[in-house]
């Protein structure tokens, strides 16, 4: 069943869990450097979730059928790790690209879900490309979100953008309904064909996360089950947000103060309530 809101309560309700994930990250942002455990990133933002939010981290015990319990309240994937990666005693280095990915559950039950990546010290050229042209994707994704469209016309400019590029599209994992339940239907490809798929309505919230990598899109899963890897050992990249489709558009909803500012290539986009 698809996430659709008609309630002015319930789309308040989302907009609180989107802010509130997106300020985990705003919180966390300062420690991202050099020297740091990814299993230290993980304490800070539950703390943070649990003592200053008095929100719910979504992953910690979290269990889709055929999986064990996710043991951490993020996910921390890591260079080569395209989703999933499980926070421990990983230390970051200079060089590296992390991806930090937040759900939080609010008070009245209501779920944000959001992810940035971080660079930490000085990363390579290719780190900076891979890690910009990802960001692009996501945000030429979120301006094809209107009442009207269609899924298909998501994947598609995101598959062209980042095929251009010379990167490629991991098929596996994709972005999801979401609301008052972690992920639900709809499906949101992040490759595909205009003109196809779902017809959006106002009302529906969902997430857009491409996920990239700079070599081939195969994928392999480590033996704990969760973290996803390239195949090829190449960096993979991913952003996210969570989104409504409004009556006259988009709103993105897991916006703070700290969020990275759409690039040039959406200029004029109006993704808030305000604009």
């Amino acid at each position: 069943m698809n996430s659709v809101f008609t309630d002015e309560n319930d789309i308040q309700g989302m907009r609180e869990a989107g802010r509130l994930a997106s300020e985990v990250l705003d919180h966390v942002a300062p420690f991202v450097q050099p020297g740091i455990s990814t299993g230290e990133l993980d304490r800070i933002c539950h703390t943070y979730m649990r003592d200053v939010q008095k929100t719910i981290p979504a992953p910690l015990n979290y269990q889709p059928p055929g999986y064990p319990p996710f043991p951490a309240s993020i996910c921390t994937s890591v260079n080569d790790v395209i989703c999933h990666g499980i926070p421990g005693d990983k230390i970051l280095k200079s060089g590296d690209v992390v991806n930090l990915d937040i759900t939080v559950i609010t008070p009245a039950g209501y779920f944000g879900d959001t992810s940035r990546m971080f660079m930490v010290g000085e990363p390579s050229v290719l780190a900076k490309r891979l890690t910009q042209i990802t960001f692009e994707c996501m945000w030429l994704g979120i301006a094809q979100v209107k009442p009207g469209a269609r899924l298909g016309d998501i994947g598609h400019v995101i598959q062209t953008h980042a095929e251009k590029a010379g990167y490629s599209i991991v098929r596996e994992y994709c972005g999801h309904g979401i609301g008052k339940v972690f992920h639900q239907d709809p499906q949101i490809l992040h490759y595909g064909r205009p003109g196809t798929g779902e017809t959006l309505e106002a009302g529906m919230t969902f997430t857009i996360e491409p996920m990239i990598n700079a070599g081939k899109r195969d994928i392999r899963t480590m033996p704990d089950q969760w973290t996803v890897k390239t195949k090829d050992r190449s960096l993979s990249a991913q952003w996210e947000h969570t989104l409504l489709v409004t009556h006259k558009g988009v709103e993105v909803l897991t916006w703070s103060e700290g969020s990275n500012p759409p690039p040039e290539c959406v200029a004029g986009l109006h993704f808030r309530p305000s604009a």
